[in-house]
């Protein structure tokens, strides 16, 4: 029998992740992408140990951390400078297996889709998921070019999936949180700084370096859903942040006009009953939206992606034994029912703790009561006196996760 052949719907981090984990898998894939290029939104993307590790399985964990400029030091302010927290580097190593490491999401990106054989990825091409498929039948998608049948449909199309919306019409789908986020990339300031994040009343800013000598900047505060500054972002930056401490009143300046980002946070409040239907999948921000207050959005699409073709891989191929073609295809489709439901069972709890994890994070961030604000950085600096033990046991079961595969894609067992 031919390969078992999957559609990946989405060129972004997840859905490239997928189809180099299914490709080592021995699936046939083609990525379907909307965009003319494969250009991400956004700037940085901080990498924990959870999805270095998914990328070791697909034997991309090293190529990443050497791209990092920063393997850094958690360290909390004020707006007027004053350190809250600080927690090593090696104590995060200690704990979880290895540091922090940011990238930018472009390289990211480059660096996945190098990973595929030309013609795996298809620019340029809407697709639509036309029929989930079943036990009996393959899944079916349309595209400008006409219907393709899949054995397996991967649908990494984002916050607004519109393959949820196929499979789970009655879902209430991603809420507005309250909150909007910046982002922007600039030259490093001349006077050095210490990578940090700040937090305010109701405000949130961070800077941190990227391998290149640029600067990734970050910022998040309370909003209307769909405000926009009435002149530009950079403005709206400077009303809002312009008095913080250094230096973040000159990476504000730094931005060009039109190069800051901004975009309203939204969350998956309502969890779905499942990832998948039929012989579809869901993952990233398709499946389970979260703040981005803990950074895991595009760890947690990583994680989905290796899970998945570790599921459908082993059962993918492993259906009951019949004679001829017929029987083979049997017996994949069974193999695929129930390494889709193994997905569902394993990445969901894990998922939905994380997204409602990085809820209560984000009400902490939100807090603009001056009195609330003083007791929030009292607490803060109180814990941490007793070490970076107690400020890292927020990400423990997130960043200590190890995937389901062996940790090396040259077989080196799992660790």
């Amino acid at each position: 029998m031919d390969q078992p052949r999957a559609l990946v719907i989405g060129g972004g981090i997840g859905g490239l992740t997928a189809a180099v984990a299914l490709r080592q898998r021995g699936w046939a894939v083609t990525v379907l992408e909307r965009a003319p290029e494969l250009t991400p939104v956004g700037a940085g993307l901080g990498l924990a140990p959870n999805a270095q590790r998914a990328l070791d399985v697909i034997g991309l964990g090293d190529r990443v951390r050497a791209l990092s400029a920063w393997q850094g030091d958690g360290r909390l302010r004020a707006p007027g400078g004053r350190w809250l927290s600080r927690t090593s580097s090696e104590a995060a190593a200690d704990r979880f297996g290895g540091p922090l490491v940011l990238v930018h999401r472009a390289t990211l990106v480059s660096l996945l889709s190098s990973a595929l054989p030309e013609g795996v990825v298809r620019t340029g091409t809407a697709a639509e998921l036309t029929d989930p498929g079943d036990i009996g039948r393959p899944a079916v998608v349309g595209t400008p070019d006409g219907e393709l049948e899949a054995d397996l449909v991967v649908a990494a199309d984002g916050i607004r999936s519109a393959v949820r919306r196929a499979l789970f019409p009655g879902h209430p789908g991603p809420r507005y949180t309250g909150l909007t986020t910046w982002r922007v990339v600039v030259p490093a300031p001349e006077r050095p700084f210490a990578p940090h994040e700040t937090w305010g009343r109701g405000r949130l800013w961070g800077t941190q370096p990227l391998k290149d000598g640029r600067v990734y900047a970050y910022a998040m505060a309370t909003a209307p859903e769909g405000a926009h500054a009435p002149d530009d972002e950079r403005a709206e930056l400077r009303r809002l942040f312009g008095d913080w401490h250094d230096p973040v009143p000159g990476i504000i300046e730094a931005a060009g006009p039109g190069q800051v980002l901004r975009h309203d946070v939204h969350e998956m409040a309502v969890p779905l009953p499942a990832y998948h239907r039929g012989r579809v999948a869901l993952l990233g921000d398709a499946a389970h939206a979260m703040q981005p207050t803990l950074g895991q959005g595009g760890n947690q699409a990583i994680e989905d992606a290796v899970v998945l073709a570790h599921h459908v891989g082993r059962n993918g191929d492993s259906g009951p034994a019949a004679e001829g073609a017929t029987g083979l295809a049997a017996g994949l489709a069974t193999g695929l029912a129930t390494g889709l439901a193994a997905y569902s069972a394993d990445r969901l709890p894990r998922t939905t703790a994380i997204v409602r994890q990085a809820t209560r994070t984000g009400r902490m961030t939100a807090v603009s009561n001056p009195v609330a604000v003083a007791v929030r950085d009292a607490l803060i600096v109180a814990v941490s006196r007793f070490g970076p033990g107690l400020i890292l046991r927020g990400f423990a079961g997130i960043a200590d996760w190890r995937p389901p595969q062996h940790t090396y894609a040259s077989g080196t067992p799992r660790q």
